[in-house]
């Protein structure tokens, strides 16, 4: 099994394998020292019936998969979430950074959706880039492991909407600045790894 190390951003699609690498390295980092803990950040937010129930399905797995991760869940103030609660001895588990991307940008689509994307006004724009450099801070300075989950969406066709052109080329600048602050970066394909930075 992989070690575990100092910062490592995990990127894929849907179903690729990403928050199953992230809890076989907590499970693993669990196994290699008595007073080892682990705690997974969880980002998503229940907004329907569907989600609701993928949430609990989720949250259900990971206790038999990784029973000794606790589980908090933090929707947005995420940066404080990790510097709250890293710790030499603590693995944290992100899960996952497009979720919370999401709950930063598009609130106004879940309320209002004529308002349209929140980067729409340069003052929103500024504000969540300032979140962004806040969490790869607390990336930086976290005091013991971090995994980071996160979506690679750009890979498919360009969307004909401008809202979802916003926040594909929103998540993709956050998921750069990630990487350049994480000691290693590896992509899932298939429930395999490929190693972008760092070895695996």
């Amino acid at each position: 099994m992989t070690q575990v190390v100092r910062s490592e951003f995990i990127l894929g699609g849907q179903k690729s394998g990403k928050s199953r690498r992230a809890e076989a390295l907590a499970q693993n980092w669990l196994a290699s020292g008595p007073r080892h803990t682990a705690i997974l950040i969880a980002t998503a937010q229940a907004f329907d019936d569907e989600l609701r129930a993928r949430i609990e399905r989720h949250r259900q797995d990971r206790l038999l998969r990784v029973p000794g991760m606790v589980t908090i869940e933090e929707p947005f103030a995420l940066s404080a979430a990790i510097t709250q609660h890293s710790a030499p001895n603590t693995l944290i588990v992100v899960d996952c950074l497009t979720l919370w991307l999401t709950t930063q940008l598009m609130p106004p689509l879940f309320y209002a959706p004529q308002i349209g994307l929140a980067t729409d006004s340069p003052a929103a724009l500024v504000a969540w880039q300032t979140l962004a450099t806040e969490l790869c801070t607390a990336i930086k300075h976290a005091q013991g492991p971090i995994i980071l989950v996160g979506n690679e969406i750009g890979l498919g066709v360009i969307p004909l909407g401008k809202d979802v052109r916003a926040f594909v080329d929103a998540l993709g600048l956050l998921n750069q600045s990630v990487a350049a602050v994480c000691e290693r970066v590896t992509l899932m394909s298939a429930g395999l790894p490929l190693a972008l930075k760092g070895t695996l």
